[in-house]
């Protein structure tokens, strides 16, 4: 976690915050400070997805989730994501994250994540993730079934994702992958 004392307090105060559903929308707010730019000026775009993982934990925290994946030790994990920007958060530009749950399929929690400055998008993420136990990857209704939630109604992942996730999945992990420039 490049954000490690970021990630601690994060972990330290969510607690604190209102509780939410882990289908609600998890705002934070931030500030862009001399660690999260690079020599433009700007967050670096690889330390947006620093920055996201913090909103992820910070909404985890706040609906309960994280506890239980302590408990059954569940490790979080991203397997695909994109990102689009569309302008720069500059050094100590405020802005808030906003993250939520856009779906799920078979296997894998979807996230959207933006970070939004002055009531506009600045940059928008969406990532697949999974929960892996010491046994492998943790099935999406025994999190639901653990964790006691039920998907909203009308809670469906958009298609443009699921083509997304299909057309850029690499094989698994007990799969060959070899290395051939195509």
């Amino acid at each position: 976690m490049h954000a490690l004392f970021r990630l601690l307090i994060v972990l330290a105060t969510a607690r604190k915050r209102p509780k939410i559903s882990m289908f609600d929308t998890s705002s934070m707010s931030m500030r862009a400070l001399l660690t999260d730019i690079d020599i433009a000026g700007h967050i670096n775009n690889g330390m947006y997805f620093s920055l996201f993982d913090l909103g992820r934990f910070d909404l985890m925290v706040r609906a309960g989730v994280w506890d239980i994946m302590k408990k059954n030790k569940w490790s979080p994990l991203v397997q695909s994501e994109t990102i689009t920007f569309r302008k720069s958060v500059v050094f100590n530009q405020k802005f808030t994250q906003e993250t939520r749950i856009l779906g799920m399929d078979d296997k894998c929690i979807y996230f959207e994540q933006r970070m939004v400055a002055n009531g506009e998008i600045y940059v928008q993420a969406v990532m697949a993730t999974r929960l892996l136990s010491k046994n492998g990857p943790v099935g999406n209704e025994e999190i639901l079934a653990k964790a006691g939630l039920t998907v909203p109604d009308g809670l469906e992942l958009p298609e443009w994702v699921a083509r997304w996730r299909e057309d850029t999945a690499l094989p698994g992990a007990r799969r060959p992958a070899p290395h051939l420039w195509v």
